[in-house]
């Protein structure tokens, strides 16, 4: 009966393992993670993020609305375990070319703006990323404007 207590109690205090059904190195997860840490950034998550950056990963990887739900619930799991944005750039880094990440740090831009408030944590977190993807300072500040302009024309 004493070891079944114990056991009881060791259980309280752990959490259950997060289940992942996207690979750790699948440059999906990958972006949707660095998309999801944008959004996380000011410590809110609301639906309208949470839909735009569906939105934008359905798209860009061809996934239905149930594999993008699955792919955004990897993605916060993913980042939550996290200790640094390096494990996520480092596989973007090895496996794409500039051109793709380029787009991705397009997508960060419009996670930044997907609320429509700016928050110096979010963009230093997107110039971060562009620095490890090595993505130069001018291209991330035009990504930057240009998404700012499309986000203003959208809402005007």
């Amino acid at each position: 009966m004493f070891n079944a207590l114990k056991k009881f109690l060791a259980d309280l205090g752990s959490e259950p393992e997060a289940v992942h059904h996207f690979a750790p190195d699948d440059r999906r997860l990958a972006e949707a993670a660095l998309m999801f840490h944008v959004i996380a950034a000011d410590g809110v998550v609301d639906e309208g993020e949470r839909d735009h950056m569906e939105s934008i990963l359905s798209s860009h990887f061809d996934l239905t609305p149930a594999e993008t739900k699955i792919l955004v619930d990897d993605a916060h799991k993913a980042d939550m375990e996290a200790i640094d944005l390096y494990g996520f750039t480092s596989i973007l880094k090895q496996n794409l070319s500039e051109e793709e990440r380029i787009t991705i740090v397009e997508h960060m831009w419009e996670m930044v703006y997907a609320d429509g408030v700016v928050h110096e944590l979010e963009d230093n977190i997107v110039w971060r990323v562009a620095e490890l993807l090595g993505v130069s300072q001018r291209e991330r500040m035009l990504l930057k404007k240009s998404v700012r302009q499309r986000r203003q024309e959208q809402s005007s």
